[in-house]
């Protein structure tokens, strides 16, 4: 492999350096646009204590729930829980810390990381249990009617990771990537908010074969790149209508 080459054999050889501890962003909604291939090298790599930070951790015992079957998963920062049986038993339990943070607030957190803020006020929460033991302060805004009014906003942390596993569509060798539509979701935020992103890509083309006006994250922020295989893609269900039967 050239000493400046960004790809790599397999997820397993990408995630080399994976320590115990480690914290993970991971895209995906649900179960749409997972990195299936770095997910299962993790669960192989045995690795525990792991920080998992998503939209959710798996659903339905596949996705991101793999690794709380392996009991790998320490704690998990994201916005939503549900549908997880595996998560629900070990977060009752003790056994895995859970931090919830609504959905927008999540995107945003992860924004900031990404952009070096550390931290922002939102109107999100405020009175809620997700405010408890957070800053709280006043400020004087404008609203949308050009009204000035006064809201109360809490201190909400910016979110970064050792990695952040990515799923595109198609990636050149440089790492520029397009997403397959909903697919994108958090993924482009996550990549700038990472030490090392990996990027497991369905197709790799050459540098320079994605139009520029098609790229939706910059190969700037990828480290390592990998082709994804034997995707089982279980969110996607190919539904058709009967054929009509000819008339007379």
């Amino acid at each position: 492999m050239p000493a400046l080459s960004k790809l790599f054999a397999d997820a397993d050889a990408a995630l080399f350096d994976l320590q115990d501890g480690a914290s993970v962003m991971s895209g995906g909604f649900g179960l749409s646009g997972n990195a299936e291939n770095c997910i299962q090298a993790i669960a192989r790599s045995g690795k525990k204590n792991l920080t998992i930070i998503a939209n959710n951790c798996g659903n339905q015992r596949q996705g991101l729930a793999v690794l709380l079957q392996s009991r790998q998963v320490r704690r998990f920062i994201g916005s939503f829980v549900g549908g997880n049986p595996d998560l629900e038993e070990q977060m009752l339990k003790g056994e895995v810390d859970v931090e919830l943070s609504p959905q927008g607030t999540f995107a945003e957190r992860i924004r900031a990381g990404g952009a070096g803020i550390g931290g922002f006020y939102t109107p999100t929460g405020v009175g809620t249990l997700i405010a408890a033991s957070k800053d709280e302060r006043a400020f004087t805004v404008v609203d949308r009617d050009g009204a000035t009014v006064t809201k109360r906003m809490i201190l909400e942390t910016g979110l970064t990771a050792d990695y952040a596993l990515v799923r595109a569509k198609v990636a050149d060798e440089f790492g520029n990537c397009r997403f397959y539509r909903t697919s994108r979701n958090f993924s482009p935020l996550m990549a700038m908010a990472a030490r090392c992103t990996l990027v497991e890509a369905e197709q790799i083309v050459p540098t320079g074969s994605i139009d520029p006006d098609d790229v939706h994250l910059s190969g700037l922020f990828v480290k390592r790149i990998v082709l994804g295989r034997d995707h089982k893609n279980v969110i996607e269900q190919r539904t058709t209508r009967p054929r009509p039967t000819p008339a007379g």
